[in-house]
């Protein structure tokens, strides 16, 4: 009986490791990571022989790293940030 009641008592202690907010602010960072892969991505050539100016643009070499790290940044604050300490 006892055996019983304990699986109970720890079934409903279950807790999440982080608040709501947390979560929210990580899906966010997630996010922005996404968008800068994306903007990162394209600017290929289909012929190897052929050399294209496109692959070192503004928005694959400073715009789309800088997004990156920017998503990195919020995803570290999500996981570093205490709800509990106002």
């Amino acid at each position: 009986m006892k055996k019983i009641e304990k699986k109970q008592e720890q079934n409903q202690e279950h807790e999440f490791l982080f608040e709501k907010i947390n979560y929210k602010i990580l899906l966010i960072g997630i996010a922005v990571i996404a968008l800068g892969f994306l903007l990162m991505s394209g600017g290929g050539s289909d012929n190897p022989n052929v050399f294209k100016e496109e692959i070192f643009n503004f928005r694959r070499i400073r715009l789309a790293p800088t997004t990156v790290l920017i998503g990195f940044g919020i995803t570290i604050y999500a996981i570093l940030k205490n709800p509990k300490k106002a």
